[in-house]
């Protein structure tokens, strides 16, 4: 069970119960309580609850418009999450033990990291507040976190000291993530100042971006990357022949799952 199906059945419980505890919900899913508070905060900043110490309730509002949009909020993450799943899988079979790992902020490097946390004795360099929270469960994980400015929105560390820990780092790969890949531009995104990823992707000696099918053809207003940055692209079934050709071309390993 990845996160976004705990967090689920978190509410699910919630809108039978009314209330919720900590240690319960750690124990039912065999997680730590690090973790399901890290799911509770989730939540509560999407209105689905209130939190007290120990545990969370479950938010009475009568107004129904609010609730409806709340499920479209959920939707909207959910969007691709078996493409996503398959992905993160993908992308962690090219991890071996004793590897260094840069993992870039995203939806799904958040699931990569859900996979990541199952392995042992690797190192995993992440700017993004969510990963770390996720991989901090296992001890057998050298885990260093990219400090600097907090992007509320994506929950993930920018600016200049989260660039300037990078110096000095050797990689041997990187999970980048993006808002949009095009043959010609390469990643792109549509939020300003996203200058991390290029300081990941000289420090790291493999590039691999993780995008779902939904991705290509579309075109942000930033680059995160170029193309001829990227090693390997791993995305879904869901691509097309000639979408892929135009990548293989330029000399880009396509993988599709």
């Amino acid at each position: 069970m990845n996160a976004s199906e705990r967090r689920q059945q978190i509410i699910n419980i919630l809108n039978m119960k009314g209330t919720v505890l900590v240690s319960d919900l750690s124990e039912q899913y065999g997680v730590s309580e690090v973790t399901i508070r890290t799911d509770l905060r989730l939540l509560e900043k999407q209105g689905v609850l209130s939190r007290f110490h120990g545990g969370a309730t479950k938010i009475i509002d009568n107004d129904d418009i609010k609730s409806f949009k709340e499920l479209q909020l959920e939707e909207r993450y959910q969007r691709f999450i078996e493409a996503k799943k398959r992905i993160a899988i993908e992308a962690v079979k090219h991890v071996k033990e004793g590897d260094i790992i840069i993992l870039d902020s995203g939806s799904t490097t958040m699931l990569i990291a859900e996979e990541l946390v199952k392995l042992k004795h690797i190192t995993v360099i992440t700017n993004s507040l969510t990963s770390a929270f996720i991989l901090s469960d296992n001890s057998d994980i050298m885990l260093f976190i990219c400090g600097g400015t907090l992007r509320h929105k994506t929950r993930s560390f920018h600016g200049k000291i989260a660039e300037q820990s990078l110096d000095g780092i050797s990689a041997d790969i990187l999970f980048v993530g993006a808002d949009g890949i095009d043959a010609k531009r390469g990643i792109t995104t549509f939020n300003e100042g996203y200058t991390i990823s290029n300081i990941m992707a000289n420090a790291a000696k493999k590039v691999v971006a993780v995008l779902d099918s939904s991705k290509f053809g579309r075109n942000g207003i930033n680059i995160v990357l170029p193309l001829n940055k990227l090693d390997t692209i791993i995305t879904d079934s869901g691509i097309d022949d000639r979408c892929r050709q135009e990548f293989e071309q330029q000399g880009v390993n396509l993988i599709a799952v």
